[in-house]
């Protein structure tokens, strides 16, 4: 269970003038930032960044769920959705096609566990699905990502994984589907190499975990 301090520490939202530090950090390692109010903004403006039609995978996120978005990107018909497509798939016999299809989406959607005061994202993954779309295969990424998730340094992050995210993630996996979750592999991106891959909306308000 988290601690008074630590519910401060990773829950509260950084204020603007940190926000505006990060984003351009952000910037300068080729990372596109946009700063917005809120979730509402988020929903509405992926659907501006993201073409009808297109191959959309989502990672796994509670600020996807509770936004919204994933119900828009997953539900609504608008795209080609891999998580509907891929649940009519046999993981028994087309396991290769399944994670060809995940990782390498027109377009990814997620959120992020941290991100650093010098510009790094930090991700966490039971089964590491999203990660290949986020590294390099996916065509375009673009993550949602709450004011709280923004920590000092890469040290802090991984507490903030393990001390914040992980027990938040393992309680929900168990009422969910009735198993623990599981801190499996991490991912931590210094940098982008491709200009206009990423777009990370970050948010001046908490959402998700």
């Amino acid at each position: 269970m988290n601690t008074p301090a630590l519910q401060t520490q990773f829950t509260e939202p950084a204020p603007a003038e940190r926000l505006e530090q990060v984003a351009a950090a952000l910037r300068e390692k080729n990372f596109d930032v946009e700063i917005l109010d809120d979730a509402a903004a988020a929903r509405a403006r992926i659907k501006d960044l993201i073409p009808e039609g297109a191959t959309v995978f989502t990672g796994a996120s509670e600020t996807l769920r509770l936004s919204g978005i994933d119900e828009d990107i997953n539900g609504s018909g608008r795209y080609d959705s891999v998580k509907a497509r891929s649940t009519t798939m046999d993981r028994a016999t087309q396991i290769k096609e399944i994670w060809q299809l995940l990782a390498c989406p027109d377009v990814i959607v997620g959120s992020a566990a941290a991100v650093t005061e010098t510009g790094s994202v930090v991700f966490a993954s039971a089964s590491g699905s999203q990660l290949a779309g986020y590294s390099g295969a996916a065509q375009r990424v673009i993550w949602v990502v709450g004011a709280q998730k923004i920590v000092p340094d890469l040290s802090t992050a991984l507490r903030r994984i393990e001390e914040h995210c992980v027990p938040l993630e393992d309680e929900r996996c168990k009422q969910a589907y009735g198993v623990p979750s599981s801190l499996n592999r991490l991912l931590v991106l210094n940098a982008e190499p491709a200009p206009g891959r990423v777009t990370l909306l970050l948010l001046r308000e908490a959402i998700g975990f």
